[in-house]
């Protein structure tokens, strides 16, 4: 008997039995799509975070106070670092591809009869936008001329347009920051939500000296951040061990001794929460893939139950002449059938149940713009994990079978 007319009889024998056929593969099916589901969110969550890590500029490395020792007391973020740091970093790290100071304010901006409160009002350097990889759509940005004048200039965001301005161009206009006049001298392109939900188009950006001697009024040079981008992920590393020696040199800092500044490698951070968005997503599959078990013994407890009901028909064909691995490979056959069709229907589900979350995360959290992903690599190990299932689950019953006496099959009622 040839392999082509296993297959037939196998076939034929599945479609006798629809009911229990159909009954049989809703374990694998269940599995199958639990695993798919949760496979695709978790890979969608994946490539949420690092398009939003990336979202933060190119290659980020950031530099903040550390803690300080005064009178015996730890100070936590002492304004330690200074706009001269952020240029001895820019020209004397050859990894650094760019770097600004950060300095953080609040308050209100008045246009006219109109008043809003931007959720970041920061001072910055000229290489800001460099740093973050955020070009402008209308306008210029500010220069090294409007950071040593104080130039009381900005950009502003996407989001302060509608609040303020509503249909004037905002371009040439003076705003009150503050009670502080500043005249608008550009616009930045749209940014969006990030991944919980906060606008990062409602900012205005403003050259870091006229914040920190006009609006903030420390007399210092002092900044409360620093953000460098390094000239390639590669080297993002070795610029962060050039911005320490740096640093530790310039605050004469002993080897041995605490740092008064903290340097976050956005790499690591990605890669961290890359491992744990990886790690609840293997341990919630492998969760989704005791119901393939599940399956698989419903697979065995029906074949076995097949094996006996068709204990004549076996006796029959081995008295035709059919050999024992043919009756092997029928039975194995149904049950690998089983799987598969189990496996393909699974896919399917869920495909549409990650396609129905992306929906209902998207629509619960507006802005967030949660990716849908279909893996290829784990849909081919489900199917494959799914055919493994019923040939591991088949095999007994279809070996039982196998092995049956002709004379004994016969004589079974």
């Amino acid at each position: 008997m040839s392999f082509f007319d296993t297959v037939r009889t196998a076939l034929r024998a599945l479609r006798k039995n629809k009911m229990r056929a159909i009954l049989t593969i809703i374990g694998v099916v269940i599995g199958i799509a639990a695993v798919t589901t949760i496979v695709s969110i978790g890979q969608g969550a994946n490539r949420l975070v690092q398009g939003e890590l990336q979202s933060l500029g190119t290659n980020v490395i950031f530099v903040t106070p550390g803690q300080t020792n005064e009178g015996g007391v730890q100070q936590n973020d002492a304004p330690t670092l200074t706009a001269a740091d952020v240029d001895s970093i820019a020209s004397q790290c050859p990894s650094v591809r760019a770097a600004s100071p950060m300095i953080f304010t609040g308050g209100q901006v008045i246009f006219g009869n109109e008043n809003w409160s931007p959720k970041e009002m920061l001072g910055v350097g000229p290489d800001f936008l460099q740093v973050r990889a955020w070009p402008l759509e209308a306008g210029s940005f500010f220069g090294d001329a409007d950071i040593e004048s104080n130039a009381k200039v900005c950009v502003i965001g996407q989001t302060l347009i509608p609040k303020l301005f509503r249909t004037i161009n905002p371009i040439g206009q003076t705003v009150r920051v503050n009670n502080v006049p500043i005249r608008v001298i550009g616009i930045l392109a749209k940014k969006g939500a990030n991944m919980v939900g906060d606008d990062q188009d409602n900012l205005i950006l403003m050259p870091q000296t006229t914040v920190r001697k006009r609006l903030v009024g420390a007399p210092m040079d002092n900044i409360h951040a620093i953000m460098v981008s390094a000239r390639s992920m590669d080297l993002m590393q070795q610029a962060t061990k050039e911005i320490r020696h740096l640093l530790l040199e310039r605050h004469d800092i002993a080897l041995g001794e605490s740092a008064d500044f903290e340097i976050t490698d956005m790499k690591e951070v990605a890669n961290m929460l890359g491992i744990i968005t990886g790690t609840l997503t293997m341990m919630l599959s492998v969760i989704a893939g005791i119901s393939l078990v599940v399956g698989g013994v419903g697979i065995m407890n029906i074949m076995l139950v097949s094996v006996t009901e068709r204990t004549r028909e076996i006796g029959i064909r081995m008295a035709l002449g059919a050999r024992g691995r043919d009756i092997l490979w029928q039975f194995l056959i149904e049950s690998i059938v089983l799987s598969c069709i189990g496996g393909l229907i699974g896919l399917a589900l869920g495909t549409a149940m990650s396609m129905t979350a992306t929906v209902v995360i998207n629509a619960y959290k507006p802005g967030t713009d949660w990716p849908m992903v279909v893996s290829l690599p784990a849909a081919l190990v489900a199917m494959g994990f799914a055919a493994a299932v019923g040939m591991f689950f088949g095999f007994y019953p279809a070996r039982r079978a196998s092995k049956l006496d002709p004379i004994d099959a016969l004589r079974y009622e």
